[in-house]
């Protein structure tokens, strides 16, 4: 039994609503993640420093 078959068959109504919900459902984790998750990441793996080059 896979993980998301087990999602599909959790979601209701027909095809076309499962569809929708998913693409909602994607677009929101995608912008909690650009929001919230990457800029904490960001600030954490970023060096405190700044790196210059002399040419």
């Amino acid at each position: 039994m896979s993980m998301y078959g087990a999602l599909w068959r959790g979601l209701p109504g027909p095809v076309w609503l499962r569809i929708l919900i998913l693409v909602v459902a994607v677009a929101i984790v995608l912008f909690a993640l650009s929001t919230w998750i990457f800029p904490l990441v960001d600030g954490l793996l970023t060096p405190s420093q700044p790196v210059t080059v002399d040419p």
